[in-house]
């Protein structure tokens, strides 16, 4: 028996005291995050949305087996958001739509989800009428049954059947008013209730995953009273997808207790702020390192090897990686190294004669090290730290494996990586 085929199916029921610790957990995480972002200018800020909501686009597509090109939906969002970045790339009108579907539920989220609102959303998911090479009921609930099914034709399991269509029209209009009911205010539970509530009642043709993420994405930001996202649960969830589908399964069979998908749910989110924060460091170095060297030209080839490493690249900034990264000879790669160092933006490693390796100067402030105490890298839970003390205020930012390897073996020193990690603090 699924959920819905139960009297008074909605009536969710859960175990608090089991899920009052979770949401203090993720609402401690998500304050803590927030609070790193408001010690950096509206640019970083910015900046930093951008790559979240990237993330959700492109993560919450994967779920579903679609592929979107990372660099054109960056490029749609940036243009959406106003903030310019480099290396942008033509967005198709397909990615457009769902864009413009996943901004409007989190920059719009103070406006209610109305019925007209939502068949916007999926019209946008699906702007051709069609899902891959089916003709799917673009922006109207479905009209045929739907069940999710595994296997071999004749050896079928079916994951789940949804209400049949005659029902959807009133279990949205039931779902819609409990969403922008004031008496039932934002909070992670109801974040976490909206989304599975939505894929129960599977109202669409196709789509449904997408758009119960976004809304579930709504409530979040509407809990957070902001339209900066700094973190990606899509992302999350991708990587836990697996058992992101069992908990649902399961939950769906069950007799409305939705303890054990709340805590799912609440422990993804606290992974996806977590691993946001590790991916946060990246964009806010990344976003100084472009303000520092503002006014200095360096070339297309150049832009884009600096990016690479600036991204997080896992090797060693030599000239044979440079040459392998940018498809050029290792003279060519020297020769573009070389104007980097002359220029102020790479530091030659002292103490090799071959394979020297080079650094990459986040900024061009002397006496930032000074400013800090107490630095020093630590392991935490099998991972390295980088700790210390920024006039009083107690800072931590988790290695990459490259500059774990690169301190280790002494080629970077500690004012390195507090130039690297922390230079953010600058903006």
């Amino acid at each position: 028996m699924f959920i819905h085929e139960r009297d008074n199916w909605t009536a969710f029921r859960w175990d608090s005291e089991r899920i009052a610790p979770l949401v203090s957990k993720a609402d401690r995480a998500i304050a803590f995050l927030a609070g790193r972002l408001s010690t950096v200018g509206f640019d970083t800020q910015m900046a930093a949305t951008v790559e979240s909501v990237t993330r959700d686009v492109v993560f919450s597509s994967e779920i579903e087996g679609i592929s979107l090109n990372t660099e054109e939906v960056r490029s749609s969002v940036a243009r959406h958001l106003g903030v310019k970045v480099l290396d942008t790339k033509e967005p198709t009108h397909y990615i457009e739509g769902i864009v413009e579907m996943m901004l409007d539920a989190t920059q719009n989220h103070d406006m209610p989800l109305t019925e007209r609102r939502l068949m916007g959303w999926h019209s946008a998911l699906f702007p051709t009428g069609h899902s891959g090479s089916e003709e799917i009921h673009v922006g109207a609930y479905r009209t045929e049954g739907m069940q999710v099914i595994s296997g071999v034709f004749g050896r079928e399991r079916v994951h789940y059947r949804a209400p049949d269509p005659d029902l959807v029209q009133g279990e949205m209009d039931k779902f819609l008013a409990w969403l922008s009911d004031d008496s039932s205010p934002a909070s992670l539970v109801k974040s976490a209730i909206a989304h599975f509530w939505f894929v129960c009642i599977h109202p669409f043709d196709d789509g449904n995953g997408r758009i119960a993420r976004a809304i579930s994405d709504m409530v979040l930001a509407q809990a957070d009273g902001g339209k900066f996202r700094y973190y990606s649960q899509s992302m999350q969830i991708c990587k836990d997808k697996k058992a992101y589908y069992r908990i649902l399964e399961r939950t769906s069979r069950g007799d409305g207790d939705i303890t054990d998908w709340l805590a799912w749910y609440l422990e993804c989110l606290c992974r996806a702020v977590e691993a946001s924060g590790e991916a946060l460091s990246v964009v806010l170095c990344k976003s100084v390192f472009w303000q520092t060297f503002a006014d200095v030209t360096v070339s297309g080839r150049q832009s884009m090897v600096l990016n690479k490493y600036l991204d997080g690249y896992d090797a060693k900034l030599t000239a044979k990686n440079w040459a392998s990264v940018a498809g050029v000879s290792t003279d060519t790669a020297l020769r573009d190294i070389r104007d980097l160092v002359d220029k102020g933006i790479l530091t030659p490693i002292m103490g090799r004669v071959r394979d020297i390796s080079y650094n990459i100067n986040y900024v061009k402030v002397s006496g930032f090290a000074s400013r800090f105490a107490d630095a020093k890298v630590a392991e935490m839970g099998g991972k390295n730290y980088l700790t210390a003390s920024f006039e009083g205020t107690p800072l931590q930012e988790r290695l990459s494996e490259i500059d774990c390897r690169r301190y280790d073996a002494g080629e970077v020193t500690l004012e390195d990586l507090l130039y690297k990690y922390f230079s953010y603090l600058l903006d």
